[in-house]
């Protein structure tokens, strides 16, 4: 029969406190939480201005998971005083875990050597993560039957873990950003070691312990008031032009910055358009295609949630419908009501032809039944393998199947003279879903030499001029010349197509634009 182990407390030290078990377990499940939120919070911070969020991710929960244990392990030289081990350990993990977004978000902006802040945090705060639950467990053997201890505590552990990958993706960083989440965590371990003053043991020596909590909290709670502060003292340096609205959503950090003659939006740091030259951008995506389908009723948008493909789009009398698929609500919100972005997309999104869904595009096309004339896909470049999905021969396929006879399929894609290889690996991958493509190009200043594919189901030549006049950009010379690749932008060969189960598309690009930025 397995006992209880002796001894007068839980420090060792004959305080005359002992820890009451409950909470105990539910200190286990907090301090879980709270473990999984900071490791999520530096994974989200490395991917957001890294990119290439499976790597980054997959590096910083290794690591994470290496400190974890280094913790485990250290917790063995701690052999007296456990209460206030633990104690410390709580405040110190509040600090660090608190802190952990604002100073990953200043270091980006402020040095060169982000990775080694990065990863120095995580295994900071991995390390005493890591010593936290054994030193509970050693607490827990004062009170509780051994072979209910560990499966009680790993299960609260788990508990914690489920709960803080929840909240952290539907509530946490849509409501409070990735700043206010590390602080708030790092108020609530605090909160913990405070309340640990009393119910772990520990005697009198507590009272300066409990002390140094509150400031600590206070510390904490005072970051947390100013968190859009710190959050835009960090922007202001990473972006060359003055922020003028930044919003966190479930889905992107949405940013708009504004210089002399122009105003700028990124997503999650990656210029999407400059009002300066955007009409360039948008008026080769979609006039191509209107004059290259054989009808123009019904139309898809693939993205394009700024509303700017579709001001073009709309333009066209012969438009019946048009459907817009965002995945992000507050995307189309923001080009919505806004007011700068609102007129600069001639406030499409109040068109009586819009219907706006907002799903996933792959996933709301696999279950639609529409078929549509001509097919825009205007989405991020595909710097992540959520992105990448979405330039693969699956999402072509379902594409295809929602093609009318006729119908034309326009997709950006990325520099053919800075990603050459990820330019044409779109190309092929679109032929490969059984398209005839033809890939073209424009000069859009803020971008540089812009790509784009042109396809249909059929054969087809690429159009001449486009079917309205009086396009700031396009004409019947200009619409020729998309077509003339230059030799440096010419076909590559022996590219790989870009499928659902490889994302060699994603390597090409980490790869090409690494060289340039």
């Amino acid at each position: 029969m397995d006992l209880p182990l002796p001894g007068p407390s839980a420090d060792g030290e004959g305080a005359d406190v002992a820890p009451k078990p409950w909470l105990l377990f539910a200190t286990v499940l907090v301090i879980a939480t709270a473990g999984i939120v900071y490791e999520l919070v530096a994974g989200a911070v490395a991917s957001y201005v890294l990119g290439d969020s499976i790597t980054q991710f997959s590096i910083v929960i290794g690591v994470y998971l290496s400190a974890l244990g280094l913790g485990a392990y250290l917790s063995r030289f701690i052999d007296t005083r456990l209460a206030r081990a633990f104690v410390e350990v709580e405040f110190s993990t509040a600090l660090a875990g608190g802190a952990s977004a604002p100073v990953l978000f200043l270091a980006y902006a402020h040095t060169k050597a982000f990775s080694l802040v990065l990863y120095g945090t995580v295994v900071v705060v991995g390390t005493l993560v890591g010593l936290e639950l054994p030193l509970l467990i050693r607490i827990l053997r004062q009170r509780v039957v051994i072979k209910e201890l560990i499966a009680r505590a790993l299960a609260f552990d788990y508990l914690g873990a489920l709960v803080g990958s929840l909240l952290f993706s539907l509530l946490l960083v849509p409501k409070l950003g990735l700043v206010r989440t590390s602080l708030a965590f790092g108020l609530l371990n605090a909160v913990v070691g405070i309340a640990s003053t009393w119910y772990v043991g520990g005697g009198p020596e507590m009272r300066g312990a409990r002390v140094r909590g509150f400031v600590i909290a206070a510390i904490l709670l005072a970051a947390f008031t100013q968190a859009e502060r710190i959050t835009a003292a960090a922007e202001d340096q990473i972006y060359a032009d003055e922020v003028i609205f930044a919003r966190q959503t479930a889905y992107q950090r949405i940013v708009m910055t504004r210089s002399q003659h122009s105003f700028q939006l990124f997503l999650n740091g990656n210029l999407q358009f400059a009002s300066a030259d955007e009409y360039r951008y948008h008026e080769a995506l979609v006039h191509p295609a209107f004059a290259a389908a054989e009808k123009r009723a019904h139309v898809l948008v693939a993205g394009g949630g700024d509303g700017l493909a579709a001001r073009e789009i709309l333009r066209y009398p012969e438009v019946e419908d048009v459907t817009l698929v965002d995945i992000d609500p507050q995307m189309t919100q923001i080009a919505s009501t806004l007011p700068l972005l609102r007129d600069l997309n001639a406030r499409s999104f109040n068109d009586p032809k819009m219907h706006v869904v907002h799903d996933d595009a792959m996933v709301w096309l696999a279950n639609a039944e529409n078929k549509y004339d001509i097919v825009v896909v205007d989405f991020p470049d595909p710097n992540n393998f959520a992105l990448g999905k979405l330039y693969t021969t699956r999402f072509y396929n379902l594409v295809r199947q929602h093609l009318a006879p006729g119908g034309a399929l326009v997709v950006q894609a990325t520099s053919p003279l800075f990603a050459r290889v990820s330019f044409w690996c779109i190309a092929k991958t679109i032929e490969a879903a059984g398209f005839i493509a033809k890939p073209y190009h424009a000069a859009v200043p803020s971008f540089g030499e812009w790509g784009f594919v042109l396809a249909k189901r059929e054969p087809f030549e690429a159009p001449e001029r486009p079917r309205l006049a009086g396009l700031r950009f396009l004409d019947e010379a200009s619409m020729k010349s998309l077509f003339v690749l230059s030799p440096d932008m010419a076909e590559e060969k022996g590219v790989e197509i870009n499928k659902l189960n490889n994302q060699i598309l994603v390597s090409y690009y980490e790869h090409e634009w690494r060289r340039w930025n």
